[in-house]
C-alpha cells in the first residue's frame, strides 16, 4: 500500500445563489470535492422573494429546451414543480398567440411544453433540491470583490462579509453566476486580460407586472400571449398571461419609449386595453388584483463573448446573466441558464485539467447563440432599438420569418419548425431548410382565424363572468369536433 499522499479533492466556488448559481452548482457537485455557494444576501428558505432578483416581479416560464437540462440536472424537478402547483403548458395547444401574423392555431398534437409558475416557486424547488446535495454549502451575506490569481490562472475569489471584513477564499474553480451586476469584466482588466467584446441591443422596452385571483379555475387553463408588431407605426406594446400555482395570474404588459407602462394601478388594465386585442384587458377587468403594479426598465440584450479572449484564465467559468442577459419578452432566460449548466457538466466531465475553462466557456457561448439570435434578430426590428439597426440580410430574414410565421397560423408543419427553435431544442438555421422553406412558400392551409380559439369549457367558464367578452362567445373549431372525438389530419388538427 503507497504512502504517497492522496492529492486534495477540487473545491469550486460559486459566486451568486440565483437560479443560475444553483444550477452551476448542480452541474458541478458530483465532479469535485466540495462546492460553496455565495452570495450577498440571505438565502430564503421557500417560496419567498429573494433579493436582488428583482425581475421575479414579472412572468417567467421554462421551455423544453430548458426543461430537459433541469431534468439531466436535478432528475425528479419537473415533478416537483408541478406537485408544488406548476402548470405544465402543450405547445401550441394550450396557448391563445396573437403573433403580428395573426392568431395560432391550438393544434390538438403538442410538439413541446411550457412550465409556468412564479419566479420564486421555481427558484425555490431547484435552490432546494441543489442544497440537499452533501458536497453543496452556502456563504449568505459574503460579497465577492475580486478575482485571485493571474492572468493565466484563476485560484479563488477575495469576498468581504456583512461587516466590512475581507478574506480570501481558496477555489480551484471560480463560476461567476452573480447576473447582470457581474463585475468579471473589470476583475479580468485587473488580471491584465484585455480586448474582450461586448454587445448590447436595447428596444427601450419597460415591464409592469401584477399578479391577480384567477376568476375561472387555472388547472389547463391557455397562456395568453399579445405580440407587438414592429411594422405599425405606433410604439410597440405587448403582453401575457400565465396561469401559475394557486389559481392566480401573473400578467405582464410591454411598451417601448413612446408606449410605456406605470405603476399607476388604474392604469394597468386601460394599458391593456392598448395591444393589438382586447383579450388581456377583458381577461384581467374580471380578475382580483392581489398586488401592486412592479415596473423594471431593465430589458436590454447584452452579451459579454468571453468565449472570444485569445487569453482565458484556468479555473474560471461565467454562465447566466453574467455571460448574456436577453429581454425577457422571449421567455429563453431560465433555459439557456440551463443549458449552459448543463454544458458545464458535460465540458467538467474529463476533469480540471489544462484549457477546461476555455473549453467550458466557449460550450456555453454555443448554448447562448440561438436564444441571442432569436432576441437581436427581433429587436432590432422595432424603431425605438439602439445598440445596432438592421442590414439588408437582416431585412429579408425579418420577411422570411414572418412568412413563416403567417404560415405557422394554418400549417403544422411550420408551426412545428418555428417551435423547435422557440423551444431551443433547433437552430434558426433550422428554419431555412428545404422542406420548411417549401412550407413557406406554399403559405398556410387553412384560413386565418379572425379571433382567438377557446374549447369548449374554456367558453363555458367565460360565460359565467359577470361581463362575457364577444371574442369569447364565437366557436372558431374550423372542423366543428368535440374535444373527446377529434377528427385527423395529415397536417395536424387543430381544436
Amino acid at each position: 500500500m503507497s504512502d504517497a499522499p492522496r492529492s486534495r479533492a477540487p473545491h469550486a466556488v460559486v459566486i451568486g445563489g440565483s437560479m443560475a448559481g444553483m444550477l452551476a452548482a448542480a452541474a458541478v457537485a458530483d465532479l469535485v470535492g466540495s462546492v460553496e455557494i455565495i452570495d450577498a444576501h440571505d438565502l430564503p428558505e421557500g417560496p419567498e422573494a429573494r433579493t436582488g432578483v428583482p425581475q421575479a416581479v414579472h412572468i417567467h416560464l421554462l421551455q423544453t429546451g430548458g426543461l430537459e437540462a433541469i431534468e439531466d440536472l436535478l432528475p425528479g424537478s419537473i415533478d416537483l414543480l408541478l406537485s408544488a402547483g406548476a402548470h405544465r403548458i402543450p405547445v401550441t395547444t394550450n396557448m391563445l398567440v396573437y403573433a403580428p401574423e395573426g392568431w395560432y392555431r391550438r393544434w390538438t398534437r403538442a410538439t413541446h411544453s411550457l412550465i409556468t409558475a412564479s419566479r420564486d416557486l421555481t427558484d425555490s424547488v431547484i435552490r432546494r433540491q441543489v442544497l440537499k446535495h452533501p458536497r453543496v454549502s452556502t456563504r449568505s451575506r459574503t460579497k465577492a470583490v475580486g478575482l485571485l490569481g493571474a492572468r493565466n490562472h484563476v485560484t479563488g475569489v477575495r469576498v468581504r462579509s456583512a461587516d466590512g471584513t475581507e478574506s480570501q477564499l481558496r477555489a480551484d474553480l471560480v463560476i461567476d453566476a452573480s447576473g447582470r451586476a457581474s463585475r468579471t469584466p473589470q476583475w479580468l482588466t485587473e488580471l491584465g486580460i484585455t480586448g474582450l467584446k461586448e454587445d448590447r441591443i436595447d428596444s427601450g422596452l419597460v415591464y409592469a407586472s401584477r399578479f391577480f385571483r384567477a376568476p375561472v379555475p387555472t388547472r389547463n387553463w391557455p397562456v395568453v400571449a399579445v405580440q407587438a408588431d414592429p411594422r405599425l407605426p405606433r410604439a410597440a406594446k405587448s403582453g401575457g398571461i400565465l396561469p401559475i400555482e394557486g389559481d392566480r395570474w401573473h400578467v405582464s404588459v410591454m411598451g417601448a419609449p413612446g408606449g410605456h407602462p406605470t405603476g399607476d394601478a388604474d392604469a394597468f388594465e386601460p394599458f391593456a386595453r392598448t395591444l393589438r386585442h382586447p383579450i388581456m384587458a377583458d381577461l384581467i377587468k374580471a380578475a382580483e388584483p392581489l398586488t401592486d403594479v412592479r415596473v423594471t426598465h431593465s430589458t436590454a440584450n447584452r452579451r459579454w463573448y468571453f468565449e472570444r479572449l485569445s487569453t482565458w484564465p484556468d479555473g474560471l467559468v461565467v454562465l447566466g446573466d453574467s455571460a448574456a442577459a436577453f429581454n425577457p419578452i422571449y421567455g429563453h432566460g431560465m433555459s439557456v441558464v440551463a443549458q449552459g449548466a448543463l454544458a458545464l457538466r458535460g465540458a467538467l466531465s474529463t476533469g480540471l485539467s489544462a484549457g477546461f475553462s476555455r473549453q467550458a466557456q466557449r460550450a456555453i457561448g454555443r448554448r447562448i447563440d440561438t436564444a441571442w439570435a432569436l432576441a437581436v434578430g427581433t429587436d432590432i426590428h422595432f424603431s425605438t432599438t439602439t445598440g445596432r439597426r438592421p442590414n439588408l440580410a437582416d431585412r429579408l430574414l425579418h420577411r422570411y420569418v414572418s412568412r413563416l410565421s403567417r404560415t405557422a397560423t394554418g400549417s403544422f408543419s411550420a408551426a412545428t419548425a418555428l417551435t423547435d427553435v422557440l423551444a431551443l431544442q433547433a437552430s434558426p438555421a433550422s428554419l431555412v431548410t428545404p422542406g420548411t422553406l417549401l412550407t413557406a412558400v406554399a403559405g398556410p392551409l387553412r384560413r386565418p382565424l379572425d379571433g382567438p380559439q377557446l374549447t369548449l369549457r374554456e367558453r363555458r367558464l367565460l360565460a359565467s363572468l359577470e361581463e362575457v367578452p364577444p371574442w369569447a362567445t364565437q366557436d372558431r373549431r374550423l372542423d366543428r369536433t368535440t374535444e373527446v372525438g377529434r377528427k385527423t389530419s395529415t397536417d395536424g388538427d387543430d381544436i
